[in-house]
């Protein structure tokens, strides 16, 4: 079976090009983002960049535009051109509707530009968790409220997309491809109540003057109803690819289709009831329902140790396929001269450590420890940092080439920029969690601190750190530049398919049908979200203390 559709060039020229304009999206968010990265990095080493190079209004302003460009626009703006892109090849059949389709983008790139424009203007520096009673200005909250509108969108053109389908194919098992980007959008749009409930019934009227006064324990929670599921809004779609291409890019088939179906359905249910084990330390919930939300956080990690299992034996077997013989001598066999396989391959190892720290994140007396400090930015950079942006920087390193029809710039450099990006990531992240340790805090200018400690800023620790993190930005600059360069001086053609794992006839794998099911694992992951959140919301909502806001930095 091709993985080609059978439609016409027409339909899909409109996908490609949609597409596109999401990438280009997300590639200038990226850049942004990448350009105060530097400056987190040299301040971690007490070195303050803007004092000396003053590009921001101050550190803040920096700090805001690297979270929410990174976190919250990179990510979202490649998930909805990859997985658009995804569904389509998949499926084999167009979007629903094109015009429903580049309308959503169209709703995006305005809530991006507002969004983009009020940090950019110094009148939002709330930092990513934008919490109150720091405000910003309004155009920051109505900005990512349209995205995440946007994201609605995206789905009910899934929804539909997909129903067409399951009418012209009664009985067969959905690609497993379409089914991961399904569930990505069904979670992250349950996920996204909270923070959107937040931003337009709490932030916008108060920024507006509408009301005077905020409360910050209830805004808060509802910020991590959504805040934690977000974590796999950023990688789901990674491990649509790391299921349904990186096999083919091996040279392989997937170990497992229904272990993946099983990782998928865990992450729907159990990415929600989860967001509390941020608020250990805040006053106003009850340990009870903490207790809970910890129990839930270790059970989605079991749908990671699926994935990994999943993942490493499907790599195991494309080595096999290629000669090894020994225990470990399919690990060299594997293409590790392609930069679209590298890219994720290194990401996967990184995603091991972040699973790791990420548990220790979820132990109520361990997360006492590193609560606020170090240890976290050093957790989140191995998922959205590693994991995830890595894993889509392999995903461009195939996709931009086959739109485009411009072969990459060149693979060696894009080799050496994963690699770069790896080795920076590794020395980063390892450095901030021993950091966090000692009790270097986070959201914190270190470089103006009053309460520094010497051991901090022994070379091993904090110059190290600053190492790690300029060879990430190394790493994110040389990755913008091939791009570009492909798209602009790359004249080589490009020989590039849609990696998509493919079944010969008759092999579809026996797949049973509560595995293809959505309705009852849906219902599973409401009822969940709903008893793990509306006990401590009413109970928050029974004891408001309402404040006024502050513009700061």
């Amino acid at each position: 079976m091709s993985s080609q559709p059978t439609r016409s060039a027409a339909e899909l020229s409109s996908v490609h090009r949609l597409t596109g304009a999401y990438l280009a999206v997300a590639l200038v968010s990226l850049t942004l983002a990448n350009i105060s990265a530097i400056y987190q990095a040299f301040d971690t080493a007490n070195v303050d960049l803007q004092d000396r190079f003053p590009i921001f209004r101050s550190y803040y302003q920096g700090l805001t535009l690297h979270g929410v460009g990174n976190a919250l626009l990179w990510t979202t703006f490649f998930i909805c051109g990859f997985l658009s892109f995804t569904m389509v090849y998949a499926l084999r059949r167009p979007l629903a509707s094109m015009r429903l389709a580049w309308w959503t983008f169209w709703l995006m790139l305005v809530g991006w530009v507002l969004t983009v424009g009020a940090i950019l203007l110094n009148q939002a520096t709330v930092l990513y968790t934008f919490y109150a009673p720091m405000r910003a200005n309004p155009a920051f909250y109505l900005g990512l409220a349209l995205v995440v509108i946007g994201t609605w969108l995206t789905l009910v053109n899934y929804v539909l997309t997909y129903r067409r389908w399951r009418a012209e194919h009664p009985g067969e098992r959905t690609p497993i491809a379409a089914f991961g980007a399904l569930m990505t959008f069904v979670m992250w749009t349950i996920a996204s109540v909270g923070v959107a409930l937040e931003v337009v019934v709490l932030l916008l009227p108060w920024s507006l003057g509408i009301v005077s006064t905020v409360d910050p324990l209830l805004a808060r929670s509802l910020f991590w109803f959504t805040g934690h599921p977000i974590v796999y809004f950023w990688l789901l779609p990674a491990v649509v690819s790391w299921y349904g291409m990186l096999p083919r890019l091996a040279g392989g088939r997937l170990f497992s289709e229904n272990v993946a179906r099983i990782a998928f359905i865990v992450f729907l249910i159990m990415s929600l009831p989860v967001g509390l084990h941020h608020q250990y330390t805040d006053p106003g919930v009850s340990e009870w329902m903490k207790l809970v939300h910890a129990f839930f956080t270790f059970l989605v990690f079991f749908a990671s140790l699926l994935t990994m299992f999943n993942v490493g034996a499907t790599l195991e077997f494309a080595g096999r396929a290629r000669g090894a013989r020994g225990w470990l001598d399919w690990i060299p066999r594997l293409p590790w001269g392609e930069p679209a396989f590298t890219a994720q391959a290194l990401a996967l190892i990184l995603f091991i450590f972040g699973g790791i720290s990420g548990l220790s994140n979820a132990s109520y007396n361990v997360n006492l420890v590193v609560h606020n400090t170090r240890w976290i930015v050093g957790h989140f950079h191995l998922t959205v940092g590693a994991a995830v942006t890595l894993t889509f920087f392999g995903i461009t390193y195939w996709l931009v080439p086959f739109l485009s029809g411009r072969a990459l710039w060149s693979p060696r450099l894009a080799l050496a920029q994963a690699w770069i990006f790896f080795v920076g990531e590794l020395i980063f992240s390892e450095t901030l969690h021993r950091l966090g340790l000692m009790g270097m805090p986070r959201r914190t200018q270190i470089a103006a601190a009053q309460y520094d400690l010497p051991a901090w800023h022994y070379w091993f620790n904090s110059p190290i750190a600053a190492i790690g993190g300029t060879l990430m930005f190394i790493g994110g600059v040389l990755y913008l530049l091939n791009i570009v360069l492909t798209l602009t001086v790359s004249r080589r053609p490009a020989q590039v398919e849609v990696p998509l794992a493919e079944y010969a006839p008759g092999e579809m794998p026996r797949v049973p049908v509560l595995l293809d099911r959505w309705r009852p694992w849906v219902t599973v992951a409401i009822v969940l979200t709903l008893v793990a959140w509306l006990p401590p919301l009413f109970t928050i909502l029974s004891m408001l203390s309402p404040v006024r806001g502050v513009r700061v930095w």
